[in-house]
């Protein structure tokens, strides 16, 4: 039985509260159970060196856990010296994903970075990053129309996220933390609103799993994600 007798293709609880920083082009905190993640977007009239005399914006993404997201505390990687594996995989993730649905040409020699902070952490931190950054980068170019410093909107399609897994040979979406440690396969999904595929990572954590089980988790997901949307929708309209 899951949390809250919670439904195998059913997600958490999500809330979407936006402009919570002044500072930031585009901001919200996206709120998928006990996992809490800031994400704010940043607009630099500049673009990476091997971006220079291009036709090309950019859209890129940083991702980090507070100390106190995790029940001990995870220690700040600046104080280690270095970013782990893990945090450089999800904020390329992010970034990639949220390219797929923005047209760079019409940014052309700017850049929008998303940061996600994480401020609790219970499981799909980096699909909940997904999710919010994508609002916070819909903000970020509302603004920036309004300025009059883009002239027309860049992002083609709306972008959500979601992660599903199988656990005692159940195939379970919106994994929470104990889920998601004990889930023999773990998945993650990022859809446009298109239900075009981002992106899919899949992996055995402690078994292979078959091709049908594959389609399963891909046609749960995809139904479970329109929630993200209709929130995601709701907070931009």
């Amino acid at each position: 039985m899951r949390k809250f007798n919670r439904k195998n293709d059913q997600i958490r609880d999500i809330s979407i509260e936006t402009n919570i920083n002044k500072n930031s082009e585009g901001s919200c905190i996206i709120r998928l159970g006990d996992t809490h993640v800031i994400c704010t977007a940043s607009f630099e009239n500049d673009v990476p060196q091997w971006l220079k005399n291009s036709d090309s914006g950019w859209i890129t993404a940083e991702y980090g856990m507070l100390p106190g997201s995790t029940s001990t505390r995870n220690r700040r990687e600046a104080a280690k010296g270095k970013q782990s594996g893990r945090t450089v995989e999800i904020q390329r993730l992010i970034g990639r994903s949220l390219r797929t649905v923005v047209d760079l040409k019409k940014i052309k020699g700017s850049q929008i970075i998303l940061d996600c902070d994480v401020i609790q952490a219970d499981g799909g931190t980096r699909t909940a990053s997904i999710s919010g950054a994508f609002v916070a980068l819909s903000l970020a170019i509302k603004r920036l129309l309004n300025k009059k410093i883009l002239k027309e909107n860049p992002i083609k399609d709306y972008l959500a996220a979601i992660s599903c897994g199988i656990l005692n040979e159940e195939i379970y979406v919106d994994l929470d933390y104990t889920e998601d440690s004990q889930a023999s396969v773990d998945a993650n999904f990022i859809f446009s609103q298109t239900l075009g595929i981002a992106e899919v990572q899949v992996s055995g954590e402690r078994s292979t799993f078959k091709y049908e089980d594959l389609k399963q988790m891909i046609k749960m997901s995809e139904i479970s994600v329109r929630k993200i949307f209709e929130i995601q929708k709701k907070v931009l309209n």
